[in-house]
């Protein structure tokens, strides 16, 4: 399994997901953590703050946009489209909204079913690499868990999905406007002796093992 998680856009280690990825160049890139915001909101910071696909076109990488509410309840459909990518690449915003596109679509079970098999790597900032982890109690001090843009279901998404087996919160001490409400939910974590990894702004989680598996005892016990 290969995982690269960003508390910040690409970060500091663009060497390491080049290595990842080989001789893969195709890259699928989630933004429904965003889809609360307006189209026209999310034109204005792609085109004025942050376009992902310059900055992989950047290191060699084709990227495309992949919108997960066009497979809500069509995991087939998405399983199928998936094969055509080497890397999918979520981006940051609401990790709730960003799980809650991950079920309805199907692609939480795929993703891991494809990591299983090494086929493709997982890669996201912020809540794409939040929603990595066992469990997304405590990260409600971050995010709004009630988000839900037209189109998504009423019920929040508490569990991960479970590639790690420890929470991830990204914007740690950094020059970031969530960088209090990280240092709570580190707080918090740490209150609960759940096993947490914290990522300042740049920095990276690599992962080339296998899947983690100690995911039940976290989830009890932050229960």
């Amino acid at each position: 399994m290969r995982l690269y998680l960003s508390s910040y856009r690409i970060g500091d280690r663009s060497g390491a997901l080049l290595a990842l990825l080989g001789n893969g160049k195709r890259a699928a890139v989630i933004s429904n953590a965003k889809d609360a915001a307006s189209p026209a909101a999310r034109e204005i910071c792609r085109s004025q703050v942050y376009d992902p696909h310059a900055e992989f076109a950047s290191l060699g990488i084709s990227a495309e946009d992949l919108d997960l509410r066009d497979y809500f309840g069509e995991a087939d459909r998405l399983a199928e489209k998936l094969q055509d990518f080497d890397l999918v690449w979520a981006v940051g915003g609401n990790a709730f909204t960003l799980r809650r596109a991950m079920r309805q679509s199907g692609f939480d079970r795929i993703i891991v079913e494809m990591l299983d098999r090494d086929d493709i790597v997982y890669g996201g900032f912020s809540a794409g690499a939040v929603v990595a982890a066992p469990t997304l109690k405590g990260m409600e001090l971050m995010d709004d868990p009630t988000e839900r843009p037209a189109g998504y279901a009423p019920e929040i998404d508490w569990e991960g999905l479970g590639l790690v087996d420890f929470a991830i919160v990204p914007h740690y001490r950094s020059r970031h406007p969530e960088t209090n409400a990280a240092e709570q939910a580190h707080k918090h974590f740490a209150t609960h002796r759940v096993p947490c990894r914290t990522l300042r702004d740049g920095e990276v989680i690599v992962w080339t093992g296998p899947r983690a598996a100690a995911v039940v005892p976290l989830l009890q016990r932050i229960a």
